[in-house]
């Protein structure tokens, strides 16, 4: 296993360099072509996600903006922000934060163009919408061989990596809670949580997202306060923790030997886990949304990515750093983020943890599992395709319990940059098409309506013939109805 790991990294830290390039370009080249439109639209952002049409409530089509966002939410906040955050700074320092503070700024726009064309590309589906790369590769490059490609990799990325990432954190933090780190209780656990992954899987698009919806804020609330508790408690120790994340992301100050590349490359590893702005996994949630305009959902997304990883992922930090604690010498993981709260709260603290990493690493495997199965439903409409991926998904659920954390990271690793690498390729040439959205909605916004969207108005953009739900035939479309509404 060590060697296998050892030739994995190997590998991730040439191939990274790539997915960090590509990142960064992406970000700067949308920053600049939609004028900063992850800070100028922020109110924006807050106004869109509370939006529910009616045709919502009353069950013809799709799901609710929020709905989605939680699906989305589902997936982002998970192992990444508890554990990922951890093994960043074990390994990176505490520079590494800042780091993923920054990329999450340059994604920000990267996550909006993403999602804006995953609503701009969308299909209709018998009782939902579906879309994502695997949509926005055929319809505007007419390339179905890379959406292959793509299609491959999110399956088996989502699906099948991911999901083992985040039973091995569960089991983890069981065996450290309990005291119990055996091979028995292992499998325990994963049998445990892949019989719990069945029953939800089987229940469709709408009791992903009604579990989703109800699970995600309130357990992410709850870690929230947590670590505002733990800030409280080590408030004169903040403005060290500040001096030592910035003179360490900038090599001023050294952290175990870590060079300065090797401190940007573990925050932006993990920080990408985490937030997901660029790999195009999110595009698969933002696409189930029933909005007027394909920009609001692309608004919303770009929150996701602030509250993942500005938010959530900034609290564990908090937790690690202020512990005052060794965790240069540990090799992260939740055992570090369980430990750390401990010693500022008590033992009671790994206990609270683990409660807060079963649910959100759970519906992590919820919100993965769907992005697999939006994108085998992309490939056919075969019910016994859907259930031998459903059947794997829960054998890798079990399996990833068993597994050992630097392996299964690693793993993450190759996949995740592989997503990002084809994403990011096939997004920036498809920047325009979002930029001319965003310019409709703002000119909407600046006389004061609510922004309905028709391909019409954007005649002459790649694959306009392809963007089937914008053709003003939704009831979501209709200018007068949303004239009244608003």
């Amino acid at each position: 296993m060590e060697s296998l790991t050892a030739a994995i990294d190997s590998f991730n830290e040439y191939f990274w360099y790539l997915v960090i390039a590509l990142l960064v370009i992406a970000g700067v080249y949308f920053g600049v072509r939609t004028v900063l439109v992850q800070l100028r639209f922020v109110p924006e952002m807050f106004k869109s996600i509370t939006e529910k049409p009616s045709d919502i409530s009353e069950g013809k089509q799709g799901v609710s903006a929020f709905k989605a966002f939680t699906i989305s939410a589902a997936s982002r906040v998970g192992t990444g922000n508890v554990v990922g955050v951890a093994i960043a700074i074990a390994t990176g320092g505490p520079g590494a934060v800042f780091w993923m503070w920054l990329f999450a700024l340059l994604g920000g726009a990267t996550a909006f163009v993403e999602s804006t064309l995953a609503q701009v590309y969308k299909v209709r589906d018998e009782d939902s919408y579906r879309g994502g790369p695997a949509y926005y590769i055929t319809k505007a490059f007419k390339a179905r061989w890379l959406a292959l490609l793509y299609v491959i990799a999110i399956v088996t990325t989502y699906g099948f990596v991911f999901n083992a990432v985040q039973s091995n954190s569960i089991a983890a933090a069981v065996t450290l809670s309990f005291g119990m780190d055996t091979m028995a209780a292992k499998m325990i656990v994963g049998a445990l949580m892949a019989v719990a992954t069945y029953v939800v899987i089987f229940g469709g698009i709408r009791r992903i997202g009604g579990f989703t919806q109800v699970v995600v804020p309130v357990i992410a609330v709850a870690y929230i306060l947590m670590g505002f508790i733990v800030v409280a408690l080590n408030i004169t120790e903040v403005p060290r923790m500040l001096e030592n994340i910035v003179l360490n992301a900038f090599g001023i100050r050294e952290f175990a030997g870590a060079t300065l590349g090797a401190v940007i490359m573990r925050g932006v590893q993990r920080g990408l886990f985490s937030n997901e702005a660029g790999m195009g996994s999110v595009p698969n949630a933002a696409a189930t949304a029933s909005v007027s305009h394909p920009a609001k959902q692309g608004l919303i997304q770009t929150l996701g990515v602030y509250f993942d990883t500005l938010v959530v992922c900034t609290i564990t930090a908090f937790i690690i750093l202020l512990s005052r604690g060794d965790y240069a010498a540990s090799d992260g993981g939740i055992e570090l983020t369980q430990t750390a709260l401990a010693s500022t709260v008590g033992t009671w603290g790994i206990h609270f943890l683990t409660v807060v990493i079963i649910f959100l690493a759970f519906s992590s495997v919820i919100g993965n599992y769907y992005y697999g199965q939006s994108n085998i439903e992309f490939l056919t409409k075969s019910p016994k395709a859907l259930t031998i991926y459903r059947v794997v998904v829960g054998l890798c659920v079990f399996g990833g319990a068993l597994g050992t954390v630097p392996l299964v990271w690693s793993l993450a690793d190759v996949f995740s940059g592989l997503m990002a690498t084809i994403n990011l390729v096939v997004i920036i040439p498809l920047g325009g098409v979002a930029v001319a959205v965003l310019k409709n909605f703002s000119e909407q916004r600046a006389k004061g309506q609510n922004p309905v969207f028709h391909r019409d108005d954007v005649p002459g953009l790649r694959g306009w013939d392809g963007m089937e739900c914008w053709d003003g035939s939704d009831p979501l479309t209709h200018r007068e109805e949303k004239a009244k509404d608003f």
